[in-house]
């Protein structure tokens, strides 16, 4: 008898095994294929939230801020970024401008634009007191390092993440900001950076002489920059070390490729000037994205073989050994590999 039930015991045992691996091959994608490892694609990046807009307030022409209420908020450092999900549905990203210490609200800046792609036309016309929105992140790619000095360099909205910073630098340490906008009254939050240090600021209106300013800049200071994407490449060609913050990807030009999506047995042709995601939805429509700029991680995928030129302002350096944002990277080569 106790063969018996030890024998029972086993198959009964391998019977639940047989089970399980079962209901595994059948939550498979691929199914009946075997299930492979979980893919990257479209996990969500950050605990998301609803919060309330219970300030809305022009701080310069073209400018408004918005602080968004609720309880126990994560809390963040100079240089921090939220993601928003407006009403429509669009992602875009604001960097929080307002008090790292402060749990109960944060508070973004955004400037309208009026040929961009719909997202500051619809904070600026359709988010009002009482809008409840999705909050994701704070996330920061843009952190304020210890360093002996600082120059800063900010373009009109370019500010916003670049104030928290001057905020919170330690007393005594040296800090010099050039502030450039089309004129004093575009430019958010002028009046506070000009009380921070007077004799510090330099505020210009229309091009700033950068050569001028960045002359002579210590080798062991800190230089941050953010603004548009002419002035960005204008400090980094002056000072490649510069840590910067970009309002957009870098532009997705470039020559043709393939991809091929190992697990669909597709391959693709990536047209120059286009995009791998572009390319990837025309044959599966369902694969997840949302900002489409490189920020918000929803169309990580793994890559399995091939170089990646990594535009994107989120992935760190060890998550870009392995994949890539498809919205905005492309191949340094003529061919990708990617787990989908």
């Amino acid at each position: 008898m106790p063969k018996l039930r030890t024998a029972a015991v086993v198959a009964g045992a391998a019977l639940l095994a047989r089970r399980a691996m079962r209901r595994r091959i059948q939550a498979s994608p691929l199914w009946p294929m075997p299930a492979l490892e979980e893919p990257v694609s479209g996990r969500p990046r950050a605990r998301a939230l609803r919060l309330l807009v219970t300030s809305r307030e022009e701080v310069a022409e073209g400018v408004v801020r918005l602080r968004l209420e609720g309880h126990g908020l994560p809390r963040w450092e100079p240089g921090a970024h939220l993601d928003l999900v407006l009403p429509s549905g669009l992602v875009r990203q604001y960097s929080l401008c307002g008090d790292p210490e402060d749990t109960s609200s944060y508070t973004v800046a955004t400037r309208l634009v009026p040929d961009g792609r719909g997202g500051s036309r619809e904070v600026h016309e359709q988010v009002r007191e009482g809008t409840e929105l999705e909050v994701r992140g704070p996330r920061n790619r843009f952190p304020l390092v210890a360093a002996p000095s600082y120059v800063f360099v900010a373009g009109g909205i370019g500010i916003t993440p670049i104030l928290p910073m001057l905020r919170a630098l330690p007393d005594g340490v040296e800090w010099r900001l050039l502030y450039g906008g089309r004129s004093r009254a575009s430019m958010p939050f002028l009046e506070e950076v000009e009380k921070l240090g007077e004799d510090r600021v330099t505020v210009v209106e229309g091009q700033p002489d950068l050569d001028a300013f960045l002359a002579e800049v210590p080798e062991s200071a800190a230089v941050y920059c953010c603004g548009p994407e002419g002035m960005l490449a204008a400090v980094e060609e002056r000072f490649p070390r510069v840590h910067l913050e970009r309002f957009a990807p870098r532009t997705s030009q470039g020559g043709p490729f393939e991809v091929e999506l190992r697990r669909s047995g597709r391959t693709l042709t990536v047209p120059a000037g286009s995009t791998v995601l572009a390319a990837v939805r025309a044959e599966l429509p369902d694969t997840a994205y949302s900002c489409e700029q490189g920020f918000c991680g929803t169309c990580q995928q793994r890559v399995l073989e091939g170089e990646v030129d990594h535009r994107d302002e989120l992935l760190t350096d060890a998550e870009r050994a392995d994949s890539m944002l498809i919205c905005v990277s492309r191949a340094r080569g003529d061919r990708l590999v990617l787990d989908m």
